[in-house]
């Protein structure tokens, strides 16, 4: 499709269709993901519309930050999927499908007669992918989930306690990202196997054993071993010194790592001797020393400003970087010169300011797209989808369907509403 989006046939997914059935963060991460590999996503949304078009600022209604954040370039299609003229709309849609992305309970899905049984018996190559809370074969399957709920149970928010402090849960929606993340990669897994059986598959992405898995990577540590070599937990992450260092004017972020690292270091902090320190020498020892260990670093740091620091830093080849406040990072060199914010030209809106994909494809970073208005594309998705002009009318007469439309567009076929309230122009839904 077009919406390839200046990438061609070298997208890696260009044909390639996403209905993506999600809400909030974790499932739209994932299709935006997809978006940017050349997918066209199809997001499918209920009458009221994703939560995250009211959640931040914005000059428009049901556009709002955090909608914008994870939405670029898809598509919108209103269904209210308690009617059964919206639901056998969603069958036509899945009928030409290779993948049906969704983040509802399994039992809601299956109530709605869309259970994985369903789906794949209507499209035997359908990728299907599920996002929810819970396996379905636990105790907790079933159980609402949202991040705050995941990161307390898979244990990331008790690290901050082992570290010596209150339990207290990381500033951003961790657990969703990272799922999202799992549910890219199952999506791709689902699309290479169908690619050599020549068939569809459920895959199911939980988001309490998936964050689990991420959390113990490093953190399951001496539990790895029958009977315990120690206990769970990495020293080196749970220390309390481990933090941005304080400098005389500001705070650094260093990581001397190897031995080479250690002793440039301690000669430039005016205390060659540690480096011959029997607790310092070696990987091991430092780990198993490490409280000792960054706290002298923390005290050696305080005594210069930061600039000194990076600049000795920079000449002895040691990791380190200035510490940037989420105001700082348009004003990074790095990101400037990469072209990490672009901007888009919005008829509505005028400029709008959006994070790009941070993969490249031969050199090219896929290019960014407005997110979607609420039911923007719904006529042209499900013309699309094979449904006449009598049916579509009547899906979107009945409220099964809603279509907006900018008031300058052309709703040709449509019977539509004014709706002052958002400057927009609204089928299906009655003043």
């Amino acid at each position: 499709m077009a919406e390839a989006k200046q990438m061609g046939d070298a997208a890696p997914l260009a044909g390639v269709r996403i209905l993506d059935l999600t809400t909030i963060m974790l499932g739209p991460f994932a299709s935006q993901q997809l978006g940017d590999y050349g997918a066209d996503v199809i997001k499918i949304e209920a009458p009221g519309g994703d939560a995250t078009r009211q959640i931040g600022p914005s000059p428009e209604v049901d556009m709002a930050a955090a909608f914008l954040g994870v939405n670029r370039g898809k598509r919108s299609i209103i269904l209210d999927l308690k009617q059964s003229t919206a639901r056998d709309a969603l069958f036509a849609l899945i009928d030409n499908a290779d993948v049906l992305l969704h983040s509802m309970r399994p039992q809601k899905m299956a109530a709605l007669g869309f259970s994985p049984e369903a789906l794949l018996e209507r499209n035997p190559r359908l990728i299907v992918v599920a996002a929810h809370g819970f396996g379905e074969d636990g105790p907790y399957a079933g159980r609402p989930a949202y991040d705050d709920i995941i990161q307390g149970l898979c244990g990331l928010a008790g690290l901050s306690a082992d570290q010596g402090g209150e339990p207290s849960y990381v500033p951003s929606v961790i657990a969703d990202k990272i799922c999202g993340m799992f549910a890219t990669q199952a999506v791709l897994m689902g699309l290479v196997r169908r690619a050599r059986e020549g068939s569809g598959v459920y895959v199911e992405v939980p988001m309490l054993e998936s964050m689990v898995h991420f959390t113990l990577i490093e953190h399951f540590y001496g539990a790895h071993f029958v009977p315990p070599e120690g206990e769970a937990g990495y020293p080196r992450l749970l220390t309390r010194w481990r933090r941005p260092y304080r400098t005389t004017d500001g705070y650094v972020c260093i990581v001397p790592y190897t031995d080479r690292h250690w002793r440039l270091f301690f000669s430039e902090a005016g205390v060659p001797e540690y480096a011959d320190d029997p607790r310092f020498m070696g990987i091991g020892a430092r780990t198993r020393h490490i409280d000792e260990l960054y706290r002298l670093v923390g005290e050696r740091v305080a005594m210069c400003s930061s600039a000194v620091w990076l600049a000795a830093c920079d000449r002895l080849d040691i990791p380190a970087a200035p510490l940037n406040r989420l105001a700082d990072l348009e004003r990074d060199p790095h990101l400037m010169a990469v072209g990490m914010f672009p901007t888009v030209d919005d008829a509505a809106l005028g400029k709008v300011k959006l994070v790009a994909p941070p993969m490249r494809f031969n050199g090219k970073r896929p290019p960014v797209a407005m997110p979607p208005r609420l039911g923007e594309h719904t006529n042209e998705i499900l013309a699309q989808a094979g449904i006449g002009t009598s049916a579509r009318e009547a899906m979107l007469a009945s409220g099964g369907a809603i279509q907006f439309y900018p008031n300058t567009a052309d709703g040709e076929g449509v019977v539509k509403t004014n709706s002052p309230a958002t400057g927009y122009t609204i089928s299906g839904v009655t003043s």
